[in-house]
């Protein structure tokens, strides 16, 4: 008989419906820090007198501390109980944010990033560890709906409060308000948890069952599937957010638009990522998934051309909205997919996930920054949009031949 884990709650009866709120308020947080800086780079880089790549790091820090940690904080949480790792490193992102506030170096700011990256860690993935726990099956496609809907809100309001701070009352109100946010919710995450979920450790020993985080890894990474999906999420996640971490701060020097409207403009992206969201199980009864690959690959590398030719800064909303919808419908079957890499370890198999996802990131934002030195804003969105049409290419001929059991 399968463990029933220390967290969950009976088909929505004592934990209830209330721990959706605080973690969707964390998970929104979580996600809105992540787009926290791309408005404000040019702000940074005038301030400390660097370079825009430079200033870059603080994007790509968080990201990195962010990913490598998901490779952790699944085994705690079966050790010391999800809820209470997800309210102690809720809590421990209002230093991060505090340290921002307060940075009197570029390289200050940037360890408080991978700080705040390295704690803000756990809430995503161990809140949907939580909802898996305490939703029945029947009911959790449409909390995990809601959910997502959390944390692209989360992404849009950063990124635009990134730009508004940074025009208006100056880049540290935004990690100051950041800090607050985080100190307010998880100081209630923590001393008032809801009924039935338990803030101590999953067995009477504190011990996690199953195989070592190592152990686990290794058995999990066998399976040359899961190798080829992980490898492919790193490339397509490297090459998507390589273009739009930059698109606030390409709008700001090719049209000369202010911070706070450049990041107004970028939030359609989110927007685009929210109108999936809502329409996604529609389009999931009208397709196969490898014809949402083709059509959503289709409408990103689109997108990011018709930005490398952009003449005037309206076009990049359209262009922001549709490369927003499509780019969700990329990662939706990529969840999907790794939702079922390792059944057994699932936990273990979703952190590797999450790792190779943010590994991605940081590897996009970091090259993007020299691909702007080489070739301009213009030269990186051509460079994403080809790479996005190639990697999508390979993830529909790996879904057939996954389909016919050939792969």
């Amino acid at each position: 008989m399968a463990r029933v884990p220390a967290d969950a709650a009976p088909a929505l009866s004592g934990a209830g419906i209330g721990f959706l709120l605080p973690i969707g308020i964390a998970s929104f947080a979580s996600s809105a820090a992540l787009r926290l800086c791309d408005a404000m780079l040019p702000a940074l880089a005038s301030e400390f007198g660097v370079g825009l790549g430079r200033a870059a790091f603080a994007t790509s820090g968080y990201a990195l501390a962010y990913g490598l940690l998901q490779l952790v904080y699944g085994a705690l949480g079966d050790r010391f109980g999800k809820w209470r790792v997800v309210s102690l490193a809720t809590l421990a992102c209002t230093l991060g944010n505090l340290l921002a506030a307060v940075s009197g170096s570029l390289d200050m700011l940037i360890a408080a990033r991978v700080l705040s990256g390295a704690t803000a860690a756990a809430i995503i993935p161990l809140s949907m560890a939580l909802i898996g726990d305490a939703v029945p099956f029947a009911q959790r496609q449409v909390v995990l709906a809601r959910f997502l809907t959390a944390t692209i809100s989360g992404m849009i309001v950063g990124q635009w409060l990134s730009g508004l701070f940074a025009d208006t009352l100056g880049w540290r109100w935004a990690f100051s308000l950041f800090a607050l946010l985080f100190a307010g919710v998880g100081a209630a995450m923590v001393l008032r948890p809801p009924a039935g979920m338990r803030m101590r450790s999953t067995t009477a020993s504190g011990s996690a069952s199953g195989p070592g985080l190592l152990v686990g890894m290794r058995q999990v990474l066998r399976d040359p599937w899961v190798r080829w999906l992980l490898a492919v999420t790193i490339v397509q996640s490297a090459f998507a957010f390589a273009a739009v971490t930059f698109i606030p701060a390409f709008l700001h020097h090719e049209f000369g638009l202010g911070l706070q409207a450049s990041a107004g403009v970028a939030v359609a992206y989110g927007v685009g990522g929210l109108v999936y969201a809502w329409r996604a199980g529609a389009l999931l009864r009208m397709a196969t998934q490898p014809t949402l690959v083709a059509i959503g690959g289709a409408m990103v590398a689109l997108s990011y051309a018709v930005m490398a030719f952009a003449g005037h800064w309206l076009v990049a909303l359209p262009a922001c909205l549709a490369a927003g919808m499509g780019y969700y419908m990329l990662q939706n079957m990529l969840n999907t997919q790794a939702s079922q890499m390792a059944p057994a370890l699932r936990g273990t198999a979703m952190s590797l996930f999450a790792a190779s996802l943010f590994s991605g990131i940081f590897v996009g934002v970091s090259v993007g920054v020299a691909v702007v030195d080489l070739g301009g804003y213009r030269g990186l969105f051509g460079v994403a949009s080809a790479g996005i049409a190639v990697m999508c290419l390979v993830m529909r001929r790996g879904l057939l031949r996954r389909a016919t059991g050939s792969h």
